[in-house]
């Protein structure tokens, strides 16, 4: 289903085409459900039966074979509860399944700016929590509410047939039962959509805090995390009571209509009974079938319930889905193909979220297979450039070409196939080095793993660990060192072998010496590629073919390393500042 499709649809349409592909199971879950309350229904016309008929005819020989005959139909009926029970859950599991693969695949397709208005534990909670109840809701939903309706309208079509005046009686009961709950219902749905908002949100301090345990204790504030948490954990527990007093007026609601059924059953039937016009053994079957017609009841009560927590998750679920990536390949967009690394910036303007420009008119011409260097003050604009070549971000205004092709006239994923990106804050998965290096090449063999390992400079390292390719790398990587995280990720773009690189800070968490060993690396690997290199530590970028300095938004000088000092600029500013400081470290 399309992002257009979603926004077209209502919430339970969506919900329930989701039913289609496990159809056979929802008709298996549905059909045992409507065969319980058959047997349910039945028992009272046998005992009805059994007292008009069998005893005081003293037929007690049909008598217990009809018993046997009701016990039987009760081990069908808990052979009946089992399959309900387990493939309506599974039922139920798969839905949610393919609901959760759904939302995740266009998380997938989101584009960067999603991720910077929306924070992960948000995001965590939709993928998890909020779905949770919509499993309970697929199995128990539909079955409760088919058996129910049909076990009411059963039980009353046999009631009218025995006493049509105190079935009435419990029919005009029905309607006014139902809009009072319905009533309640609202209240408690509301709540319920509250509370999953509040659930988000200490989702989200959560799995902050978690994230910055290290940050919290190297500053000794583990006390401002508690703070931080409680005042969350406060207002989940204000969420929750609100529902709770919601869901305690629903079931406070139904209960006194159930009971007070059976009082006006009795009275109204007794009454009948003084008039001639009802014996006891037909107020015994009714007292039996107001025990089989509270239970669909009370599904009805929980279905209610069910209803208001699902449709708060699926709500929930259907506003991600209706948001469309700000950015999308055209409907006639091809593949990047044969790719030389031709790369032409032609006056771009760029601002996130449509606010200050953070690039002004910024033009700049690479020629395949020629090293970039680009330098300047923080804040100037370099990341920003190079997020918005593989098209991270959307240019303002201008354009960006690949060997001549509008980035966005070609898919996305063309683009990002044949760039590749080392970044400063280096991810790596909670998995092996193993998996972290073929991460760049997935159907990658262990040799070609171990030469980009090697090219990496990071080899020895890992034959020096004690599970060597197997080993665990920890939460982001935290088990390795900085130096050694940045060489993982090097070695992923040695065996993805694109033709464009883009080295942002690439070698900043790495000592004199390992740097120096992947520079030569760097120089291998740039030989015949497009390479655009971010640094600031301007002695790595002593070989580039040109150096572009980037200031408040602007290219302000672009040249050789000679070039660029002789002219006394920035670049040149720079240069000395940190042979100053080197100097001095020195000493």
């Amino acid at each position: 289903m399309t992002t257009k499709e979603f926004q077209k649809k209502r919430p339970i349409m969506i919900f329930l085409s989701y039913f289609g592909a496990h159809k056979k199971l929802f008709a298996i879950d549905v059909a045992c459900a409507m065969l319980i309350a058959a047997i349910d229904l039945s028992f009272p016309l046998i005992t009805r039966n059994a007292l008009y008929n069998m005893l005081p005819n003293q037929m007690y020989k049909t008598f217990f074979t009809v018993m046997v005959v009701a016990v039987g139909f009760y081990v069908v009926r808990s052979l009946l509860q089992f399959v309900v029970a387990y493939w309506g859950h599974t039922f139920g599991i798969r839905v949610e399944a393919d609901i959760r693969r759904d939302l995740f695949r266009h998380m997938q397709q989101m584009s960067f700016d999603f991720y910077d208005q929306n924070r992960t534990g948000q995001l965590m909670s939709r993928l998890t929590s909020d779905l949770f109840e919509l499993t309970e809701l697929a199995h128990h939903g539909p079955e409760d509410l088919i058996t129910s309706v049909l076990t009411i309208i059963g039980a009353l079509v046999v009631m009218a047939s025995i006493q049509w005046r105190l079935a009435l009686v419990v029919a005009v009961m029905i309607p006014i039962s139902v809009f009072v709950i319905m009533l309640m219902r609202k209240s408690m749905s509301r709540a319920s959509k509250a509370t999953k908002v509040r659930t988000a949100h200490i989702n989200t301090e959560i799995e902050s805090s978690l994230s910055g345990i290290r940050t919290a204790k190297a500053y000794a504030n583990e006390e401002v995390e508690k703070a931080r948490f409680d005042a969350a954990n406060e207002l989940f527990k204000t969420a929750k009571r609100d529902f709770h007093k919601a869901m305690g007026r629903f079931f406070s609601s139904m209960e006194f209509f159930l009971t007070s059924l059976n009082v006006i059953v009795i009275g109204y039937g007794g009454f009948l009974i003084m008039r001639g016009q009802m014996d006891y053994v037909d107020l015994i079957t009714f007292s039996l079938y107001i025990s089989t017609f509270t239970s669909p009841v009370r599904k009805l009560a929980t279905f209610s319930e069910m209803f208001a927590n699902g449709m708060a998750g699926l709500t929930r679920f259907v506003d991600i889905m209706r948001t469309e990536p700000t950015i999308q390949d055209k409907a006639d967009a091809q593949p990047l193909t044969d790719v030389k690394g031709d790369i032409r910036v032609d006056n771009v303007v760029f601002a996130y979220d449509g606010d200050l420009d953070v690039l002004h008119g910024v033009s700049l011409d690479v020629k395949a297979g020629e090293t970039i260097a680009i330098v300047g003050p923080s804040g100037g604009g370099k990341s920003t450039l190079c997020q918005l070549i593989p098209r991270f971000y959307e240019v303002t205004s201008g354009s960006i070409t690949i060997d001549g092709r509008d980035i966005r006239d070609v898919t996305q994923h063309s683009i990002h196939e044949n760039i590749g990106i080392v970044q400063q804050d280096v991810f790596l998965f909670a998995d092996t080095i193993f998996e972290n290096i073929r991460y760049g090449k997935p159907d990658a063999t262990m040799e070609e793993v171990v030469e980009a390992a090697k090219r990496a400079e990071i080899y020895d390292d890992i034959m020096a660990m004690p599970d060597q390719f197997g080993t665990y790398v920890g939460e982001r990587g935290t088990l390795l060192s900085g130096g050694q995280k940045q060489r993982v990720a090097i070695a992923r773009i040695f065996l993805k072998n694109p033709p464009i690189l883009i080295l942002d800070e690439a070698t900043s968490a790495l000592d004199s010496v390992t740097e120096a060993k992947i520079q030569r690396a760097f120089d291998n690997l740039a030989v015949g590629r497009t390479t655009l290199i971010i640094a600031h530590r301007l002695s790595t970028i002593r070989n580039a073919n040109r150096i572009v300095s980037i200031a408040d938004g602007v290219i302000t000088e672009c040249g050789s390393h000679e070039e660029l000092l002789t002219k006394g600029g920035i670049y040149a500013d720079l240069y000395r500042t940190q042979n100053a400081l080197a100097l001095e470290s020195m000493k």
